[in-house]
């Protein structure tokens, strides 16, 4: 007799979960107020290198948000490096978000990648017992012909970094910026037309991420 009902649920619970796998099973993060804290942790593309105070994109980020945007980029920084630093910026700062942005250095220096990948982990394990979150940034790999031919694409070990970890990632605003010799100041750093596109381009993804609203 109540076979119909326990089917028609039966029913309605698969589509549910249908519809939980079709929008990839993820939700967005709940948007962090004006005032808060946010750790950009990076190197040159970070620091305001070749441009004005106020011209670096985490500068702008904070305008765009109402944010307190740290900007904690050292040029010529490695992984190994900013993971020194990175518990005393938290103990400094206490952000609500941390922007990784690292690897570039330790590309070009062509560090071992393994060393890259488990710095870069270590980042994201240490904020996340901070109980703050981690957004991880691409930087694009080293390459001849993508510098010729402006077409830069992001270093492979970014996404299974960011899958590993379970941190959102945003693969696309430094390669893409960087691919545009208009939007650079030399071969490997944004001028401040770069930084203000990496400033939209980053807040844009944090939209939909959910942290920015």
């Amino acid at each position: 007799m109540h076979t119909p009902t326990r089917i028609a649920r039966g029913f309605l619970a698969l589509l549910a979960l249908l519809l939980v796998v079709a929008c990839g099973g993820t939700q967005k993060e709940v948007a962090l107020p004006a005032g808060s804290k946010v750790l950009a942790l990076g190197d040159s593309l970070t620091a305001p290198h070749g441009v004005k105070p106020g011209e670096d994109w985490p500068t702008l980020l904070a305008q765009k948000t109402g944010w307190v945007v740290i900007n904690a980029g050292v040029s010529g920084n490695t992984s190994t490096q900013a993971l020194d630093r990175l518990q005393a910026l938290l103990d400094e700062h206490q952000p609500q978000l941390v922007l990784v942005s690292l690897g570039g250095n330790d590309m070009l220096r062509k560090m071992p990648q393994g060393q890259t990948v488990a710095n870069l982990g270590s980042m994201l394990d240490l904020v996340k017992t901070r109980g703050a979150k981690a957004v991880l940034l691409a930087t694009p790999k080293p390459s001849i012909a993508g510098a010729v031919f402006s077409s830069l694409s992001p270093a492979d070990f970014y996404a299974e970094v960011a899958k590993d970890k379970k941190v959102p990632l945003i693969k696309d605003a430094l390669p893409e910026v960087l691919s545009d010799t208009a939007l650079k100041g030399d071969q490997l750093h944004p001028n401040a037309a770069g930084h203000a596109l990496l400033g939209e381009k980053i807040h844009a993804e944090l939209k939909k991420i959910g942290y920015a609203g």
